[in-house]
């Protein structure tokens, strides 16, 4: 693919529990500080997983005008801040790009929760009467992508994707395609936010949750002692422009390109046959024209479940050679950011092709039985050209996108 067809990233807007801001999250990441911990949200004790990862600290007010507040849930409160840091990131004023130009695809896995939480709650105390009318639409999947459109005027192709953790890469996807047929910006991503009582039960129903209580052994993919993972809320969301027309208008470096993709559904439990993200990888790679080689780092789904860590580890060894190339997983300092987390690696990614380091994988000791080269105990610098980054959702949904250095 020539400099002239290249889907790139302008911009990148980050909300994770390390740092909300690219640059303070950045750093976070390569120091493996993790903000792992103990929720304060809500009181956790009734229930048998009481860590995540929050963001601390955040004020709404801050950030939004006071209008939005009541209109909004937190998650879309995060995502809106996260698009306008993004804009910033990408030095693109929204006003100054013909609106129909402009369009949004985000991914969801549990819409506004805390906000359909609470309304529910007055309907059940108080009677409807005191129920928000923006109850209507703050908890729906699409929000983020309504909200974001909204605010920064952008009235071209928009959308969101439903496939829980793979949702993020999906969503990518969806923006690329959207580029590719001549729309100017697309902002994608997505930023999930449900540590609130309903939605913890929502996620305790998956039995995926790791009820351990020491912060700094909750969340082990790849580990002897893997049992779960831990939630988080936050994610990224990224300005997608074509090479050329970013140039045109002066950028002169994008982060990178998003070179390719690829997703598959995994068959039925109890049928007997093989996961398909062995399928998905493959597909990435050769949507991209890239050989396993080429591939610098991945950037694991990392479930911390033993059966599903197999599969990957086994994936990794099959297809680039036993410790054949670099894996790691920042998200065991975040937590799990569901739809989130794949749009938080990518941006990492980027940052790991435009500083030449491989980020951690904090608090991890990994088994020999997955024969995988992780970074563990501290950042490696390497010449990060290509990354892939995998994600994979509840439900058997696989997803994976490479990343490649814009010359």
């Amino acid at each position: 693919m020539t400099g002239n067809e290249q889907v790139v990233v302008t911009g990148l807007g980050v909300a994770a529990p390390t740092g909300l801001g690219v640059e303070q999250y950045w750093e976070a990441t390569l120091k493996g500080i993790s903000a792992v911990d103990r929720i304060s949200r809500f009181d956790p004790s009734g229930y048998p997983a009481q860590l995540a990862g929050e963001i601390r600290g955040f004020v709404p007010e801050e950030h939004l005008p006071s209008r939005l507040i009541p209109q909004t849930d937190r998650m879309t409160q995060l995502a809106l801040v996260g698009a306008d840091c993004a804009f910033a990131d990408a030095q693109v004023q929204p006003k100054e790009v013909p609106e129909y130009e402009m369009g949004v695809v985000t991914a969801s896995s549990s819409g506004g929760f805390e906000f359909g939480q609470h309304e529910l709650r007055n309907l059940w105390s108080q009677g409807p009467q005191y129920v928000s009318a923006y109850q209507s639409f703050a908890w729906f999947y699409a929000v983020n992508s309504g909200q974001i459109s909204i605010r920064n005027g952008m009235r071209g192709p928009s959308g969101v994707v439903v496939s829980d953790q793979a949702g993020g890469l999906d969503a990518l996807a969806q923006g690329r395609r959207q580029i590719r047929k001549g729309t100017q910006l697309i902002v994608s991503g997505s930023v999930d936010a449900s540590l609130c009582p309903w939605g913890w039960t929502a996620q305790l129903s998956s039995g995926r949750l790791s009820t351990a209580t020491d912060p700094e052994r909750a969340y082990l993919p790849f580990d002897p002692e893997a049992r779960g993972h831990v939630p988080g809320e936050g994610g990224a969301l990224l300005i997608l422009e074509d090479f050329a027309r970013a140039s045109s208008r002066g950028v002169r470096t994008p982060y990178c390109s998003i070179a390719g993709y690829g997703a598959t559904l995994d068959p039925p439990a109890g049928t007997g046959r093989p996961a398909n993200l062995p399928r998905a990888v493959e597909a990435a790679l050769r949507d991209a024209g890239s050989a396993p080689d080429e591939i610098d780092v991945v950037f694991a789904d990392a479930a911390a479940l033993p059966e599903l860590d197999r599969v990957e580890s086994s994936t990794l060894a099959g297809l680039f050679g036993p410790r054949g190339v670099p894996v790691t997983a920042p998200k065991t300092a975040t937590g799990r950011l569901y739809s989130g987390a794949g749009p938080l690696d990518v941006a990492t990614a980027c940052l790991s092709v435009r500083d030449g380091v491989i980020p951690p994988t904090p608090g991890v000791r990994p088994a020999e039985e997955h024969d995988i080269d992780l970074v563990v105990d501290g950042p490696r610098e390497a010449r990060v050209r290509q990354a892939l980054v995998i994600a994979r959702g509840h439900g058997g949904f696989n997803s994976a996108l490479v990343v490649r250095a814009v010359d």
